[in-house]
């Protein structure tokens, strides 16, 4: 049995990385695939090891995609605020220290994990209806300051409404499969693209070396705000980490990581929290579907889907599991970082852009149909006018703040 659950871990860290790697192929996309084919093709292989293998994928994933999205531009649901510190570390020559940043925040996320699954468990249990009645009003609290901070607030909120009503709008078509990615790929990615080719932004050569920041503030953010977000529907890593910065910024000059006069360190300092940010809320996720028997992530529905609820021993399982892949991703991570930092600078980024925006173009529709690629085009086009309005991009994470807002607020 150990032999075969080794092998489930491997041939999840291998299916991680492609889902990593490769814009547009989500981990969701491939957990759907084995729940239609575990009735069928895979009835013979024991439910256990599905559930082992798609745990190690999701783990890995939450490692590797942030390379596309930072030397890319090409987005994740879950690194879509990656693009911000880690495109400006890029265009200094630190890409690689980004990546970095992120992989040494998903590292310390799994080891906090383990530490606090079990107390996580007592605690989820007896707060889960309070949390539900208060996330609206810490999401309304987050918004104010996201909005706040900025020195054109009219310009902010303008963004922030615009990007929410445009996200309400997408979120609210059901026949549209997957809507997030063209949302996000729009606002984020493909917005950013054009302006690169606009500008024919050249990469500068990548220095390969290693970053030095505090991590303390960080993590703490991210271990208050993880839990939150993933035994709660509607709420992913984006918000989760904007929750997270709030918290662990002593100050409260929120979002202030991505001011112009802001230091290097905290632009750092923000991608060790979205690294482990982005790891700790699927972690949790499988957390709660244990506690609570509700999936919180793509991942956690197809284990539930395959598996049934989680007992106690499958559930060590998968925090097992979670370590060994967790531990060999960051190394593989590193190792892909180092790879992509040394062949980037040598790549014409103009052309990489094009290539890059026709192939997201051809994914999305692929993926959402004809109607996901005008969402693509629209939120292209809104993501390009916030741009222009000269405020921090992170006002467009209404896009998800002001749907989920509405959503708790009018479903109580």
């Amino acid at each position: 049995m150990l032999i075969e659950i080794l092998l489930a871990i491997l041939l999840g860290i291998l299916f991680g990385i492609f889902t990593g790697l490769v814009p547009g192929i989500h981990i969701n996309l491939i957990g759907t695939f084995l729940i239609s084919l575990s009735t069928s093709l895979l009835f013979k292989i024991p439910a256990i090891y599905l559930a082992v293998f798609i745990t190690s994928m999701a783990i890995t994933h939450t490692f590797v995609d942030f390379i596309p999205s930072i030397f890319l531009g090409c987005p994740d649901t879950d690194t879509e605020l990656s693009i911000l510190p880690g495109h400006e570390l890029l265009k200094k020559g630190l890409g690689y220290e980004a990546i970095l940043l992120t992989n040494q925040g998903s590292l310390a996320a799994i080891f906090i994990l383990l530490l606090i699954a079990f107390p996580s468990i007592f605690l989820i249990s007896k707060t889960n209806n309070l949390i539900q009645i208060l996330i609206p009003y810490i999401l309304i609290f987050a918004s104010t300051f996201l909005v706040f901070s900025e020195k054109n607030k009219f310009n902010a909120l303008l963004v922030f409404f615009l990007s929410g009503f445009l996200g309400f709008c997408v979120l609210n078509l059901s026949s549209i499969n997957q809507p997030l990615f063209p949302l996000l790929t729009g606002l984020f990615g493909s917005s950013m693209l054009i302006l690169s080719i606009k500008n024919k932004f050249k990469i500068p050569k990548q220095k390969i070396t290693k970053p030095k920041t505090k991590y303390f503030k960080p993590l703490l953010g991210a271990l208050i705000a993880s839990p939150l977000c993933s035994f709660l529907p509607g709420l992913g890593s984006g918000q989760a980490a904007i929750i997270g910065n709030s918290i662990s910024n002593s100050k409260l000059k929120i979002f202030s990581v991505f001011d112009k006069n802001q230091t290097q360190t905290n632009k750092k300092g923000f991608l060790i929290l979205l690294g482990a940010t982005n790891t700790l809320v699927m972690g949790f996720s499988f957390i709660s579907l244990y506690v609570i028997s509700k999936a919180r992530t793509g991942a956690a529905i197809a284990i539930l889907e395959i598996i049934g609820n989680l007992s106690w021993k499958i559930l060590v399982l998968i925090l097992f599991t979670t370590l060994i892949s967790g531990v060999f991703s960051f190394f593989i991570t590193k190792k892909l970082a180092k790879i992509f930092s040394q062949k980037i600078e040598k790549i014409n980024y103009t052309k990489l852009s094009l290539l890059t925006l026709i192939f997201l173009a051809i994914i999305v529709f692929l993926i959402s149909g004809f109607f996901g690629f005008l969402i693509l085009i629209v939120s292209t086009l809104t993501g390009i006018y916030c741009i222009s309005l000269k405020v921090r991009r992170t006002n467009m994470m209404g896009c998800l703040l002001l749907p989920t807002i509405i959503l708790y607020l009018f479903s109580a």
